[in-house]
């Protein structure tokens, strides 16, 4: 079925945890690290994440999120006796200022591209009610018809219902729809039990799933062209 729509994951797929703001930190409580060993650490924990998934949890639970960060800041070299308090004070700094704040330099004009192929775009995050603001603030809000936020929706992925509620919305079948995620048992999963195609964020080139991998959104378009020529 031809695709139509192209929706996104927010978080670690269009917006990053910005090395800016959480590399002092880090480097505060003992940790000798640079920006490259960072996403290192990031992808590593992420893995992590994706593994709990895997063994049951949703991937937005309190604790799910409290192991992933704990990894990352372990990942990154802070001494194991600052963990907690790194965690403590990224925490304050989350609150007040988003910290899925960096995208890539690349990511507008790879959807000015889907757009101009024909591509409908809108947005299906898990999230704490601010991803709109987030994705206003990254300067990109206007490339997408809506936003669902799952703390807004009452309801997140991997649950097929959240998909299927997007779908509705643009007026698609899902079969018509392509989701693109970073997290193979919470975006591949719940979009393929919803009826959408799906595809990995794999910024590493290391993820192996069952499932058509990219390393990030500006290689969207040429994957989009391929897809369309797929017997």
């Amino acid at each position: 079925m031809q695709i139509k729509a192209i929706l996104f994951d927010a978080g670690n797929t269009l917006v990053f945890i910005d090395p800016s703001v959480v590399l002092p930190i880090l480097r505060k409580h003992g940790a000798d690290v640079v920006e490259r060993e960072f996403w290192e650490a990031e992808f590593s924990a992420r893995e992590g994440l994706t593994r709990k998934v895997e063994e049951g949890a949703w991937g937005t639970e309190n604790h799910i999120w409290k192991d992933y960060f704990a990894d990352l800041f372990r990942s990154a070299g802070v001494p194991e006796e600052s963990v907690s308090r790194v965690g403590e004070e990224v925490r304050r700094v989350h609150g007040k200022q988003h910290l899925w704040s960096y995208m890539d330099p690349s990511t507008p004009s790879a959807l000015d591209s889907l757009a101009e192929a024909g591509y409908r775009l809108a947005i299906i995050s898990n999230a704490d009610g601010r991803v709109e603001d987030l994705i206003k603030d990254a300067g990109i809000r206007d490339r997408f018809e809506f936003v669902m936020d799952s703390e807004l929706e009452g309801i997140e992925k991997p649950d097929p219902e959240i998909f299927l509620r997007a779908c509705r919305r643009m007026g698609i079948d899902p079969g018509e729809s392509l989701y693109v995620g970073d997290l193979y048992g919470v975006d591949v999963v719940g979009a393929r039990n919803a009826g959408l195609q799906a595809v990995l964020m794999d910024p590493m080139g290391r993820l192996d799933y069952p499932v058509d991998r990219i390393r990030d959104v500006s290689a969207l378009p040429a994957y989009m062209e391929q897809l369309s020529h797929r017997p």
